[in-house]
């Protein structure tokens, strides 16, 4: 099983208990890894603390500016208004960091006539340090949690995921001289620490493999989501039988391109993705065509991806912002500037994340979203 790269670990919880599986049971695949580090009950990334802000280790556009939210609650209401008002509808947002987002898509709300009275509230999160910031935040807005969409009640849904589906569990597969193979990470007892490797290849590997990149040349790397696919499909399926739309923002690609991109981030800094596991938060890019074809094959209509930029922009993101100007000082004025350019220029946020919608297929076209994908 050749190292195809390693990384340095130390003595985190999460990578003494690493260590110690690998040795008992051999390497483990990618994603295994991923759940292992972001979502382990006792020293899962995402069971400890508050990772967002500048104290934190990233931060998420909800937390730059309120126009980001209230934008996706007017959105929400929209399409609230297309599937005939009715009441009452669940609105739900998967991986809700402290509330922010919620919080400002519940102000926004009540410039809809009866849209927030309709709304009741659920919240898709593991971590119970953010749930308590969450109900802080939320206070009076009694919202429901879940650890994952299983549990979500029936009815029409008004689903946001912003910064959730990146955050998912990966499968790696690269391609060698002598066919497909997939990544895994094991452990170098040499030099004590975690190490990539590679299985042999097979056929079903490739098989994992988009036609297009199956004859990529060797060093090419495919990422796939099964987590994304599986709640894409369910959620898919949700929003054609019970009604209702969805809208993903995320950074990721239409289509890949034969290139990683699972990225650890600590501190606001890249930071090696097998060093001091637990410690860092772990990403990779959503594919999102793959994300669209899952929910399309659970029956939803789906729209984009557009870059983040042009669906906030056709939303009114300009507007808003000179709306806040009118009553700030001008040290919130130049704030509101930075917000709105970090959100929307092309240089920043607004080409390198992407916004997705899936819809019952009777609604139309969302607002934003100028192109339905075949």
């Amino acid at each position: 099983m050749p190292a195809s790269g390693a990384s340095g670990g130390d003595a985190t919880a999460a990578f003494a208990a690493l260590r110690a599986r690998i040795t008992r049971d051999g390497p483990i695949t990618v994603a295994q890894y991923m759940a292992e580090v972001l979502a382990h009950p006792e020293h899962g990334y995402y069971r400890r603390g508050d990772p967002l802000g500048a104290g934190g280790d990233f931060v998420t556009a909800p937390e730059i500016s309120q126009m980001f939210g209230e934008l996706l609650g007017l959105w929400c209401a929209d399409a609230w208004q297309r599937m005939g008002a009715p009441s009452p509808v669940h609105l739900v947002e998967l991986g809700p960091g402290r509330g922010t987002l919620m919080a400002d898509a519940l102000r926004a709300a009540r410039m809809m006539p009866g849209f927030r009275d309709s709304l009741d509230v659920h919240l898709v999160e593991i971590s119970a340090d953010l749930r308590a910031r969450q109900a802080e935040t939320l206070r009076g807005a009694d919202p429901a949690w879940h650890t994952d969409t299983s549990t979500l009640p029936d009815g029409p849904l008004l689903v946001i995921a912003n910064e959730f589906f990146d955050a998912l569990p990966v499968r790696q597969f690269e391609r060698t001289p002598d066919g497909w193979c997939e990544r895994l990470v094991g452990y170098d007892p040499r030099a004590d620490r975690l190490a990539f490797a590679l299985t042999r290849p097979a056929s079903s590997f490739a098989a994992q493999v988009p036609a297009a990149l199956r004859d990529a040349a060797p060093g090419a790397v495919v990422e796939v989501c099964p987590a994304a696919q599986a709640i894409g499909r369910d959620l898919g399926a949700r929003l054609a039988e019970q009604g209702g739309a969805a809208i993903v923002v995320d950074y990721g690609y239409a289509a890949p391109a034969g290139r990683a991109s699972l990225q650890a981030v600590r501190r606001h800094a890249r930071a090696e993705v097998l060093a001091q596991p637990g410690s860092a938060d772990l990403t990779a890019h959503v594919d999102f065509g793959a994300l669209a074809r899952a929910l399309a094959a659970g029956g939803a209509a789906t729209f984009g991806p557009v870059p983040q930029g042009t669906l906030l922009n056709a939303l009114g993101i300009a507007e808003r912002a000179a709306i806040l100007r009118r009553n700030a000082t001008p040290e919130q004025a130049a704030d509101i500037d930075a917000a709105y350019r970090r959100l929307t220029d092309a240089d920043a946020m607004g080409e390198l994340f992407r916004a997705l919608a899936a819809t019952d297929p009777t609604l139309g076209t969302p607002a934003g979203f100028p192109e339905r994908m075949a």
